[in-house]
This record gives structure tokens, sequence and C-alpha cells, in this order.
């Protein structure tokens, strides 16, 4: 009797580490196929991570290739990207690291919408300064047209000059004179009866530029392409330049007439053909004119 006791004992306990050995079993089962699925989910969601990443990495290159002058914002968050999207590539998948990506990745997001906006903006500006830039290139190619009224040449160029902080010269004009022995000046287009040459021009108003003793560079060419006057040479940089005269006047905010006088060599008479007038501020050309004498 105790013996059956004893084997019916051995067979219910037999019985509950059976049933206790294959519930652990199931659970441990159903635990790694959770955590199979888990880790393989996590990986998705890297991967979408890490291609939402790109995009936006993307977004910024064509941004930046766009722009003629590098934006140094759109670098910055350009490089920051790539950091992240290296960091991620070798990071340990799990539910912590990856929050922590996708509100990084949420934070650069809202940045890339603030700095495409403010660079759209910027090319926009960029743009209409490239139009009014073309615009106002075209009217100072014009300039030269404006030849039959000084005060039609003074106020176009103060239009077309207004945003540049130099001074130039209108209504350039260069003509032989025959000089009296009372000081009065007779135009001439005669080679041999003109005594000396008369070059006169404008000096336009500039808000921009100072008051106060200004100088421009005046050259002469004769018809062998010889240069009148001094001839003496100014260094400007890497740039010389050979003039006739320095004309040298106060500048004092206002349209100024001025006119300059070039005599020939010696007692030799100048010669028939055609004159050049350029007038230089240092290195830059700001006025040309030519003229002939027969």
């Amino acid at each position: 009797m105790e013996q059956n006791t004893s084997n019916n004992g051995l067979k219910i306990a037999l019985g509950v580490a059976l049933v206790l050995f294959l519930g652990t079993a199931f659970y441990t089962f159903d635990l790694m196929k959770k955590k199979n699925e888990t880790e393989a989910q996590l990986k998705e969601e890297k991967q979408l991570v890490m291609t939402d990443l790109s995009n936006m990495a993307k977004q910024y290159d064509v941004a930046i290739s766009e722009s003629e002058i590098a934006n140094t914002n759109l670098i910055e968050a350009r490089t920051r990207i790539q950091g992240l999207m290296d960091s991620l590539q070798i990071s340990e998948t799990n539910v912590k690291s990856l929050w922590r990506y996708k509100q990084k990745y949420v934070n650069l997001q809202k940045e890339m919408d603030f700095l495409l906006e403010e660079n759209d903006k910027l090319k926009t500006e960029n743009n209409a300064l490239t139009t009014s830039l073309d615009s106002t290139r075209t009217r100072l190619e014009e300039r030269n047209m404006f030849t039959d009224s000084l005060l039609v040449q003074n106020t176009a160029l103060a239009e077309v000059v207004e945003n540049a902080a130099v001074l130039n010269a209108v209504g350039l004009k260069g003509f032989g004179v025959i000089e009296r022995s009372s000081g009065k000046l007779i135009p001439t287009e005669r080679a041999r009866r003109a005594d000396k040459l008369r070059v006169c021009f404008t000096v336009a108003k500039n808000t921009l530029v100072q008051n106060g003793d200004q100088e421009l560079y005046i050259q002469v060419l004769d018809p062998n392409n010889n240069v009148l006057g001094v001839n003496e040479q100014v260094i400007f940089g890497e740039k010389a330049l050979n003039y006739s005269l320095i004309s040298r006047f106060n500048y004092e905010n206002a349209s100024l007439n001025v006119c300059e006088f070039v005599a020939s060599k010696g007692d030799s008479k100048f010669e028939e053909g055609r004159y050049v007038v350029n007038v230089y501020n240092e290195k830059d050309l700001v006025s040309t004119s030519e003229f002939t004498l027969k």
C-alpha cells in the first residue's frame, strides 16, 4: 500500500515537472519570438529614420548647389545631418536609442523648414538685385546717347550712378581752340590754326561722394596714339596709366563744369586726324570721347 502511494506521488511530481517544463519552454519560445519581431521592427524603423535623414540631406544638397554664394547655415545643417546618419549607422538598435534619433530628426526637420524658407527669400532678393544691377548696367551703356543736352545727361547719369560712390564725367568734349592775345578763345577744327586743345566735361553730382578736393586723370591721344601733355605715368595696383594732365577741383556735392587745356609740344602744330579723350577716376575709365582736326 505504501509503495503504491509512493509511486502515485512520484507520478504526480513528474507530471507537475513536465507541465512546468513545457510551460517554461513555451514561454521562452514566445519571448524569443517577440524579441525577434521587436528587433526586426526596430531595424525597420531605424532604416526608415536613416531614409528620412538621407532625403533631408539631399534637399540640403539641392539648396546648396542652387546658391551662387555659399550659405553657411545650410552647410552647417547638412554637416550635422551627416554626423547624425553616421552615428545612427553604428548605434545599437533599441527603443531608447531609436527614440532619441527620432527626436533629433524632428528637430532637424523643423530647422530645415526654417532654413529653406529663409534660403528661398534670399534667392528672391538676389534675383531682384540681379535684375536691378542689369537695369543699372543697361542705363550706363546708354548714357553716351544723351549728348544733345547737358541737362538731360546729368539727369540720366544721376539716376544711373545714384548708388555708386565714385565721381563720373559726363558730356565729355574735346576740340581745338585759337587763343587771342586778349585771352578770347575761338573753337576751330583746323589742325594748323589750333593753339591748344580744350577738354570740357561735367562732374556729376553724387551724394555718396564726400565733399573736398578731388582729381580726375585726363588722357589725350593724337592720331598716332601718342599721349599729349605732360605724358607722365601713375601706378594703380598692377595697372599703369599715362596721362596728359591731372584735373584737380573742389567737389561740393553738386554738378561741376570743368575745362582743361592741353598744349602742343614746343612750337610744333597739331597733326590732322582723329583725337581721343579719356577721363579716368584713378584706374577706372569713366568717360571717353573723340574729335577730328582737319
